[in-house]
């Protein structure tokens, strides 16, 4: 893959859910090498994006493009790494029996699970069953296994709600660490706070991208240094984001432009349904 390509290529994406259009045509690349925020209001079409990207959503319409393969493509299981907002790791297993687990399916090398207890602070809990840990404690063993293998895109779906302050400070911390190591990282929230933390934004409203750009380019062109009073002025001002209509954003071609809980996303869940992003459902 071009090293100046972007990791994720939307265009025209369509996703309709129990009827309704969750996603509406939307249109974005995300450059590599950075921290990508895809921000908005819950039910606002995020993780029905996120599951398009990962190929483990019916799509009505439009293309998805992951490290320039289709989306849910087999070469990409090795790849890319996904935590979803449900835990799916295993809760009568410990952190440790997990993780050599998720290895092991990945074939990832075993000592992967020893690197990514250290890097997600879980060392001491690696004997302690996951049922048995806190709500921070699950995001993180999580995430962990979505490190095993050193995926080059991490794809995360809230992964600090419902954490405390320091708990969501620890974390953001890693995921730059993690981007200055070279991996690129899509991460959703739906708290306006956390905008400031990322390299690139994503703003979503009602199943629409309204915005793509950086936090300094938001801020600029809203004319308010507040992102959360940035997000605001474009929804009341109905701005369309971009020449190509309200449902598209400006497209971000490159860097320096301006511009079981989850895991990789190979495995059966606990509890039945597979999350094999190898081939759409």
């Amino acid at each position: 893959m071009d090293g100046s390509a972007p990791v994720i290529d939307v265009q025209g994406l369509r996703v309709v859910r129990g009827g309704r259009e969750a996603v509406r045509g939307v249109d974005f690349g995300i450059p590599p090498g950075e921290v990508t925020g895809l921000l908005g209001p819950s039910g606002c079409g995020k993780s029905s994006l996120m599951r398009a990207i990962m190929g483990v959503q019916v799509v009505a319409g439009g293309t998805v493009t992951v490290l320039g393969r289709p989306a849910g493509h087999p070469g990409l299981r090795r790849r890319v790494g996904y935590a979803a907002q449900t835990p799916s790791v295993y809760a009568d297993l410990t952190v440790a029996e997990n993780l050599r687990y998720f290895a092991a399916v990945l074939r990832a090398p075993r000592s992967d699970a020893e690197r990514v207890l250290a890097e997600t602070g879980l060392a001491e809990s690696r004997k302690q069953q996951v049922g048995r840990l806190s709500g921070g404690q699950r995001a993180r063993a999580s995430l962990a296994v979505a490190l095993l293998g050193s995926p080059e895109l991490l794809v995360l779906d809230e992964p600090t709600v419902g954490l405390d302050p320091v708990l969501r400070e620890e974390l953001w911390q890693m995921f730059h660490t993690l981007r200055r190591s070279g991996t690129s990282l899509l991460v959703s929230s739906h708290v306006m706070d956390e905008a400031g933390r990322c390299d690139r934004l994503l703003l979503m409203r009602q199943g629409r991208v309204v915005a793509a750009e950086t936090p300094d380019a938001l801020r600029e062109r809203t004319g308010t240094p507040d992102l959360e009073q940035a997000f605001l002025r474009l929804v009341r001002g109905g701005e369309s984001a971009g020449a190509a209509g309200p449902s598209a954003a400006p497209r971000t071609p490159g860097p320096g432009t301006g511009g079981p809980t989850g895991g990789h996303g190979r495995h059966e869940r606990p509890g039945g349904g597979s999350a094999d992003t190898g081939a759409r459902p």
